[in-house]
């Protein structure tokens, strides 16, 4: 395993491997024993990075979440888990009454909510501090003061520790980060976004606002992560849930434009030169690129958390990264 530094307090600052494992849908579709067989092998393997949401998986049972937390604190007491393993986990996006989708509302990111889902995830994990609590969502109806001072607060406390952000502008990351910078604040230094090889339109309307998908690396993002290179950036569903290579696993119309053949011929021609799958190049892609991102993978089986972590050690040359770059 390989690992990298998130935070840049020494205080604070954690050491976690260049691969995260998504626990989403452990305590839902994927059952306690399949759940803990994965979280097993992943921490076997040298991973130490794992993640998660105070909604996961509402979806599923018509819930308002918290299950995946709940398995992952049963996880870590039956194996006495310790510090050397970062749980990252997100609030403001927990549905307002059970539910299956969105569309009864969501809690955001106000102060009381802040707090009060803090701590009922603190509970949930069994853990006195949150190692990396992300704020999942972007919340209009509340300043951004509001949200900045909240989440600063439980860091002062000692209940949390890094700061992360997700699926917002980057404008509002960089708004946020000012508003804590000014008031001496701790800020977002993890974000967390929709990233993979194939390139995805940003012209389409997203469930949350008529401009696009605030979740998905854009441009903007891109070039506020080269200004600001101690951001560390992860990627959620790299393998677009197997869409790479299921052909029950359609692309979406988000990815039906001239440039998705194009570059799925070109990581057809690194897999075949590497030996490698498709998904592992895909992987090593995200993790050695200029702009480095650490990919968030979920696995159904300990065969698919296998192949995603022999990733790790896949070596693109320069020249195969010059092909995949190139293709549009």
């Amino acid at each position: 395993m390989r690992y990298r530094t998130i935070g840049t307090d020494a205080t604070t600052r954690r050491e976690v491997s260049v691969l995260s494992l998504g626990a989403m849908l452990m305590g839902t579709r994927t059952d306690e024993a399949t759940s803990f067989a994965i979280l097993d092998r992943y921490a076997e393997a040298g991973g130490t990075f794992i993640d998660t949401s105070d909604n996961y998986a509402f979806w599923v049972d018509g819930t308002r979440g918290g299950e995946s937390e709940a398995l992952l604190g049963r996880w870590r007491r039956s194996r006495g888990v310790g510090d050397g393993i970062v749980i990252a986990t997100k609030l403001g996006a927990r549905p307002t009454v059970p539910a299956t989708d969105f569309t009864k509302g969501i809690v955001g990111l106000s102060a009381e909510v802040v707090r009060e889902s803090a701590e009922r995830s603190r509970e949930r994990l069994g853990v006195e501090k949150i190692d990396l609590l992300y704020a999942h969502v972007q919340d209009p109806a509340t300043p951004l003061e509001e949200t900045v001072g909240a989440f600063a607060g439980l860091v002062a406390e000692g209940t949390v520790g890094l700061l992360g952000v997700s699926n917002h502008w980057a404008w509002q990351v960089e708004r946020a980060r000012r508003i804590a910078a000014d008031a001496g604040l701790p800020g977002y230094e993890v974000l967390q976004y929709h990233h993979t090889y194939l390139r995805r339109r940003t012209d389409q309307p997203s469930w949350r606002s008529p401009d696009g998908q605030e979740g998905v690396v854009a441009g903007d993002l891109l070039s506020y992560l080269r200004a600001e290179p101690a951001l560390v950036p992860v990627a959620y569903s790299p393998l677009l849930a197997g869409a790479y290579v299921r052909d029950d696993k359609p692309l979406g119309p988000e990815y039906d434009h001239p440039g998705t053949p194009a570059r799925q011929a070109a990581l057809r021609k690194v897999a075949a030169e590497t030996g490698a799958t498709v998904n592992q190049v895909v992987l090593a892609w995200l993790i050695g690129g200029d702009v480095p991102f650490v990919p968030l993978v979920g696995a159904s089986s300990v065969a698919q958390l296998d192949e995603s972590l022999a990733a790790v050690d896949l070596e693109l040359t320069a020249e195969q990264r010059a092909v995949l770059d190139a293709a549009h």
